[in-house]
């Protein structure tokens, strides 16, 4: 194969700033809508980040301090009317976060993201560095603050019978995500099962991990990914896969945040075998037992 893949060009970045001076960004397939402030109504026992709901084209959506929420100096209520909110669709979840101010849309190449560096801990909001006119823009980990404000107590007991348990044992598994919550949500579902598996922060590793277990003889055999991460996205890292032949037969699981049908649609374009939104524990190890199967 000598096409090379487009789908790290299609999606911008939104610029705002939660300080005066340092910029940060969120893809804008994350985003409905932008919206100017409004008078929001509280609402009891909400964690004190959210400043409340309002209704926006007929629905009921809470509103976060992204600075406050983030560790910034929280947005008062005088600089709120010159603030704006983005309406949010992230992990299932349609949520308003209020910035001091909006700057631009860029368009943005995936591949020029780097991830952040290790040095920040793993408490950090970002989950990667870019550059724009010389300027910093830091992307935000949305999934991590909605995991904080908004706490997953369910129960994500997976259902599923010895046989099936053994399939999976029996397979190589390498999970890939730049979110902290989002690899702790994957290994957690295959831990509670006993099913072991390899973990990477990026497409960049994971496509080098891949490699060294085919030159070992030891191939992975179900690759599940993001879609959206710095350096090497999901949707190229499906394609290079896809490209050697060492790795052609990797089965291919894309998941994403997003809401969006267009990028689970251009997952299946670039060579994935199943595109899931997260996080559902029983749909993720079902996609993997589909996988194991077809390994058998």
């Amino acid at each position: 194969m000598n096409t090379q893949s487009t789908s790290s060009q299609s999606q911008g970045l939104l610029l705002f700033k939660l300080t005066q001076l340092q910029s940060f960004a969120l893809g804008t397939l994350k985003i409905e809508e932008i919206v100017p402030y409004q008078p929001l109504t509280q609402i009891p026992k909400s964690d004190h980040n959210v400043l409340g709901a309002a209704n926006f084209r007929g629905r009921t959506i809470a509103v976060i301090d992204m600075a406050a929420a983030v560790g910034y100096k929280a947005i008062s209520e005088e600089e709120r009317k010159d603030a704006v909110i983005l309406i949010t669709d992230c992990s299932r979840m349609t949520v308003g976060f209020l910035v001091r101010k909006i700057e631009r849309i860029i368009e943005c190449n995936w591949k020029d993201i780097t991830p952040p560096p290790n040095d920040l801990g793993t408490k950090t909001y970002i989950t990667g560095i870019t550059r724009f006119d010389d300027t910093l823009i830091q992307l935000l980990d949305i999934e991590l603050l909605l995991a904080q404000i908004f706490p997953d107590n369910s129960d994500h007991a997976v259902e599923i019978t010895g046989v099936q348990k053994g399939l999976l044992q029996n397979a190589h598994i390498l999970l890939v995500d730049d979110s902290a919550v989002a690899r702790k949500q994957l290994e957690t579902a295959l831990t509670n099962i006993d099913v072991p598996f390899k973990v990477c922060k990026n497409g960049n590793d994971a496509l080098a991990v891949m490699k060294d277990c085919a030159e070992k003889g030891n191939p992975i055999d179900i690759l599940v990914s993001d879609i959206e991460m710095p350096g090497l996205d999901g949707y190229e890292l499906a394609f290079e896969v896809r490209d050697l032949a060492k790795l052609a037969g990797t089965y291919i699981i894309l998941h994403s945040s997003l809401s969006s049908s267009m990028s689970l649609a251009r997952a299946n374009e670039v060579g994935a075998d199943q595109a899931l939104t997260k996080f559902e524990a029983q749909e993720l190890v079902n996609a993997m037992l589909k996988g194991a199967k077809q390994k058998q």
